[in-house]
């Protein structure tokens, strides 16, 4: 129990019960696996703009854009929401991402004019369809004006209507403290407060990677379908040149595909075509429409929509069907 009145989660809720919450109404949660990071200096968009996917020089104020960071041979470092400010830029990023991110974003900060500071920020994530209802119920006022990607001032902190997960949501960035008050105003507003095994299931049911669990060190961007996050029209940047020969020539031997299983299974199982293995489970959960699903970075040899795999884990085996992405409810 937070000190504001509500659980942050429902550790002893049955899963289906929060999917059917974001799928019908409002859920939130404060993301603690996620943090902020403030960046400022006269060189900050030129700097940042070269170390990213996303194109800062063609943001303006107000904005958020998406982004990656990537190696040299564009495979996926971290990923970020990028809070475009008159005199800063916000970065909310993955906690365990950043110390990784950040080494690399050090790397290249020789005699560029930026600081780096990590704040104090939290975030917390407001889904559902009745996101925005429930928003503006609770006094958030602000949320109103605002389109997607998008954000605008409050008393407290920020907000912005940010579809992490593909789906219409909302985002407040404040300190702790606040966004715990948010949580009780939402509360009172009608939203529930949802664990993060929830989000994780309307992430994969919504087909969109989450770097480190469905990538590795050597994942290509393009292998993980993170295109909402690459700007194809940018300079230079680190990791373009990847990206281009990639989109250029459909080069690709591997990419996220969803998968249906007969029953559920976890995570590491392994994908087997005719006795071959092709790829291993990275994300699976039960979704309400759509059952036990999963998502996978498939060898192209099973790539074919309807493709019927076994899927063999520490649970057991059944049968996986090859699903494009996003999931279909057939």
């Amino acid at each position: 129990m937070n000190g504001s009145g509500y659980h942050n989660g429902e550790k002893g809720a049955s899963p289906a019960r929060p999917c059917h919450v974001l799928g019908e109404g409002a859920g939130f949660r404060i993301l603690d696996e996620r943090m902020v990071v403030r960046m400022t200096g006269e060189d900050r968009v030129a700097f940042l703009h070269g170390m990213c996917s996303a194109d800062v020089k063609g943001a303006r104020p107000g904005s958020i854009l998406p982004g990656l960071f990537l190696t040299e041979h564009a495979h996926v470092i971290g990923d970020f929401f990028l809070w475009v400010l008159e005199d800063s830029l916000i970065v909310e990023t993955g906690r365990t991402q950043w110390p990784r991110a950040r080494e690399h974003l050090e790397r290249f900060l020789v005699a560029d004019d930026v600081e780096i500071e990590e704040t104090g920020l939290c975030v917390l994530d407001v889904e559902g369809p009745k996101a925005g209802e429930v928003v503006s119920r609770a006094g958030i006022a602000e949320a109103g004006a605002l389109g997607p990607w998008r954000w605008a001032k409050t008393p407290a902190g920020f907000i912005g209507q940010v579809p992490r997960f593909g789906a219409p949501a909302w985002s407040l960035l404040a300190g702790r403290a606040a966004l715990e008050q948010v949580g009780s105003a939402l509360a009172c507003a009608g939203a529930v407060a949802i664990e993060a095994r929830a989000l994780e299931a309307l992430r994969v049911a919504n087909g969109l990677a989450s770097v480190g669990v469905d990538t590795a060190e050597k994942t290509i961007a393009l292998e993980a379908r993170l295109e909402r996050a690459i700007s194809f029209n940018k300079g230079c940047y680190v990791g373009q040149e990847t990206i281009e020969r990639a989109t250029a020539r459909g080069a690709l031997k591997k990419r996220l595909f969803g998968l249906k299983f007969a029953r559920e299974i976890a995570p590491g199982a392994a994908l087997l075509l005719d006795g071959r293995e092709v790829g291993r489970v990275t994300s699976s959960t039960v979704f309400p429409g759509l059952g036990a699903i999963g998502l996978a970075i498939l060898h192209h040899s099973a790539w074919a929509p309807g493709t019927v795999l076994r899927a063999h884990g520490e649970n057991g085996e059944t049968a996986a069907v090859v699903s494009e992405l996003p999931f279909d409810n057939n």
